[in-house]
């Protein structure tokens, strides 16, 4: 079976590797500041997800401090100016702040010439379309990808109240229309700006949800018209200090085995339309905070199971 991978499509994009340089905006989140809630959704670490991220300090530091973490991984055989790099800022939600200043952050880490994308982790709720015609706006200036990050994570409804996502799927709807409406008169994705392209997460083995159910939001999601530019495939970790940890002490809940998963996986990929991009396909809960699934930590294992399960597929 074959499906779009992140490096095979950034290969092609950008001629090259890309790699990501997780980053920091100072954002919060109005799940956490108590606009419409004060402990985050309830799988959330206190990092906001962002554990891998550089320290909070000026963008220019920031993307010096991430590098010297990142360009140890990167083959000797390309020059230091020849790397190129997605400025991920993941923790917490990129677009809940003031336009102007989020536009000065912004353009700041665009204008790095070795930055090639401007990928934000946000919530379809945080934005407003002030935030998307600055967005817009700076895509078109810096003519290179802007990338919008949407945790949506399920389709049900009775599980997003559960793990206190705290928007409906029609807030989804609305945020996922808007963002592809700036996409109009351009066509297929180059290397520069082609309208905000949307990334949307998915976890795997939320508490409550059947096999069948993660499956109807794959589908829901590869059926979205515009298509959906790429997606993120999250195996759910329990973290120390999570709402979810302290429920899991208390009423242990059914979790994947890594073969359950892997062929879970495969059948996801059946689903989603051979453009839209998997961004990933798996995920790493830090070995500090791991509580279950253990398995997990051996990464080498499960990608090397997953390459041989949708290989055989």
């Amino acid at each position: 079976m074959e499906y779009r991978s992140f490096n095979d499509a950034m290969r092609r994009r950008f001629g090259t590797k890309v790699y990501r340089l997780a980053l920091q905006s100072g954002c919060t989140c109005p799940n956490r500041d108590g606009t419409i809630g004060t402990g985050g959704c309830t799988f959330c670490s206190e990092g906001g997800s962002g554990e891998f991220a550089a320290s909070p300090a000026p963008v220019a530091e920031q993307i010096a401090a991430a590098r010297r973490r990142v360009d140890p991984k990167i083959p000797a055989s390309i020059p230091a100016e020849d790397r190129r790099y997605i400025a991920y800022f993941q923790s917490y939600t990129n677009t809940y702040g003031d336009p102007e200043e989020l536009r000065a952050l912004y353009a700041e880490t665009l204008a790095q010439p070795q930055i090639a994308a401007l990928d934000l982790g946000t919530r379809p709720d945080c934005l407003p379309p002030e935030m998307i015609r600055m967005l817009t706006d700076l895509g078109q200036t810096y003519d290179k990808p802007i990338w919008i990050e949407l945790g949506l994570q399920t389709i049900h409804e009775e599980t997003a109240l559960r793990i206190h996502r705290g928007y409906r799927l029609p807030v989804f709807e609305d945020a996922y229309r808007r963002l592809k409406e700036t996409c109009r008169g351009y066509g297929r994705p180059g290397t520069g700006y082609t309208g905000l392209e949307v990334i949307v997460h998915v976890i795997l083995g939320l508490p409550g949800e059947s096999r069948e159910d993660m499956l109807e939001t794959i589908r829901y999601l590869a059926g979205l018209d515009p298509a959906l530019d790429g997606i993120k495939l999250q195996l759910l970790h329990i973290l120390k200090g999570t709402q979810l940890a302290e429920e899991y002490a208390r009423e242990p809940f059914p979790l994947f085995t890594q073969e359950e998963y892997c062929d879970l996986i495969v059948d996801c990929l059946r689903l989603l339309p051979p453009e839209t991009i998997v961004h990933r396909l798996t995920g790493d809960g830090p070995r500090r905070l791991l509580v279950a699934p253990l398995w997990s930590t051996d990464k080498k294992g499960v990608l090397n199971m997953l390459s041989r399960k949708i290989r055989e597929a």
